[in-house]
């Protein structure tokens, strides 16, 4: 009788040992090994090595050269969404979809697929965490009870596949969620390491032969990623990431993978009674409420794929009596703040040790792109010297290490959106929108412009006790 061989897969990272151990050495995760059955019951120890006798059948090779087809698109019915995927679901494509608990995931796909079964697709709503019940009470209150969905509550994957297999195939199919599947052909609980990439594969290979497009709904870690194996990113088409604070009524759907559109492009979406609605001009939204007339606010020009968005960065620099000053960012790298304080006081003249520094992005945004480092600075030389910059200014460029500013990409798009928002002038680099007439550009080459000519304007800070506090704090640091 052939020996059966003991398996441990670590359940964060995957990676297989012959043997328990306390911490894993890939991922440096401590209790994380489990110990697994073999995936293929009687056939491990020297039979799971015997070669097949079946030879492999020859197969067509093509060249480079050929018409090229564009993926047959389903619209899914919400404009943002479609903006996220490139144009609509493709056929036969997964979709991982992945968020923090009560984001509003399950809201976005229940209202995708009564908008989907509304044009007289068939859709199934697979869900492995909730009842029938509960989830026609959330299309209860979203108003989408009337809607031809069709639900089912389910966790095997070869019971799921025989039932969508019926008639005709659906043209979409939501899973939700992928860490709740089981599989009969592997003996380990749900939600493990094998357990989940056995059952993903199941529904990509029913995918692919039926021309469904499925959705796989995936939990996150307390560091935001999408939990199981990472190979399940790999597996599927497209990886999305579902964002937003819940002190926020807003929320945004990145795309972090997609094989059939770009990777870059937002949907912004605002929480509603009634549900997630679409917000078409995301710019004034991040803007509303903001305070023009306060010391430490600059309004930055960024862009999201390829849509420009108008944000707004708040920093607040005060005097510290603590040896080490506190550095607290919400929304933008620390690490980059940190390059941006040594490049103002090394270039800049700016004296920033003994300051507590606190930098938001307002709204909950999060950014990501360098372009962001002419706003901050310009937000924390303001707060530090209390001048307040024009309310009518964008700022945009990426600031290089010597003190240059540094042209960054689509500068026609970010003035053409400031011009669009009632925004008159922007501070852009050198050689990037001179050409634009839709308003006034002024081009920095160095940190130091952009400090003396926001140091200029410092006195006219107010009056009173706090504008005079703040004319000291500029004139004993600028």
């Amino acid at each position: 009788m052939a020996k059966i061989h003991q398996t441990f897969v670590c359940q964060s990272c995957g990676a297989v040992y012959n043997r328990w151990r306390g911490r894993c050495e890939a991922c440096n995760g401590w209790n994380t090994i489990v110990e697994e059955a073999p995936s293929a019951p009687g056939q491990s120890g020297p039979a799971a090595t015997r070669p097949s006798r079946n030879r492999g059948r020859v197969f067509p090779l093509e060249g480079l050269t050929g018409e090229a087809k564009e993926a047959p698109r389903i619209p899914s019915g919400i404009g943002e969404l479609d903006r996220v995927t490139g144009g609509g679901f493709v056929r036969g494509s997964v979709i991982l979809l992945g968020g923090d608990p009560g984001i509003g995931k399950s809201t976005l796909l229940m209202q995708a697929s009564a908008a989907m079964a509304g044009t007289g697709e068939r859709v199934a709503y697979i869900s492995g965490e909730e009842a029938v019940g509960q989830v026609r009470l959330r299309a209860e209150r979203l108003g989408l009870s009337d809607r031809p969905v069709q639900l089912a509550a389910e966790t095997n994957v070869e019971d799921i596949v025989e039932t969508l297999s019926q008639g005709r195939p659906p043209a979409l199919a939501i899973i939700d969620s992928i860490q709740t599947m089981w599989t009969e052909t592997v003996e380990s609980a749900p939600g493990t390491v094998t357990q989940v990439r056995s059952s993903a594969q199941a529904l990509i290979r029913f995918a692919k032969t039926t021309g469904t497009a499925v959705i796989l709904v995936g939990h996150v870690t307390k560091d935001g990623q999408i939990a199981g194996p990472r190979v399940v990113e790999h597996m599927v088409d497209a990886v999305a990431s579902f964002e937003g604070d819940q002190g926020h009524h807003f929320r945004i759907l990145r795309a972090v993978k997609n094989r059939f559109g770009p990777t870059d492009e937002i949907g912004v979406f605002e929480m509603t009674d009634a549900g997630l609605s679409e917000v078409p001009n995301p710019s004034a939204l991040f803007l509303a409420g903001r305070d023009q007339q306060a010391a430490g606010t600059a309004v930055f020009a960024g862009m999201e794929g390829t849509r420009p968005l108008l944000v707004e960065i708040q920093a607040l620099v005060a005097p510290s009596s603590l040896g080490m000053p506190r550095r607290a960012v919400v929304g933008w790298d620390p690490n980059r703040l940190s390059m941006v304080l040594a490049v103002l006081e090394a270039h800049g003249g700016i004296r920033l040790g003994s300051h507590d520094v606190y930098l938001n992005v307002a709204g909950g945004l999060r950014i990501t792109e360098p372009a962001a480092d002419l706003a901050v600075a310009a937000a924390l030389v303001s707060s530090l010297s209390g001048a307040v910059l024009p309310p009518e200014t964008v700022y945009f460029g990426e600031i290089g290490l010597s003190g240059a500013i540094r042209p960054v990409a689509q500068a026609g798009s970010r003035l053409k959106e400031a011009q669009k928002l009632g925004f008159a002038k922007a501070l852009i680099p050198q050689g990037r929108g001179e050409g634009e007439k839709a308003l006034s550009v002024e081009t920095l080459r160095h940190i130091a412009d952009l400090v003396a000519g926001i140091s200029a304007g410092a006195p006219r800070r107010g009056s009173g006790q706090r504008g005079r506090q703040q004319s000291r704090y500029a004139d004993e640091e600028v």
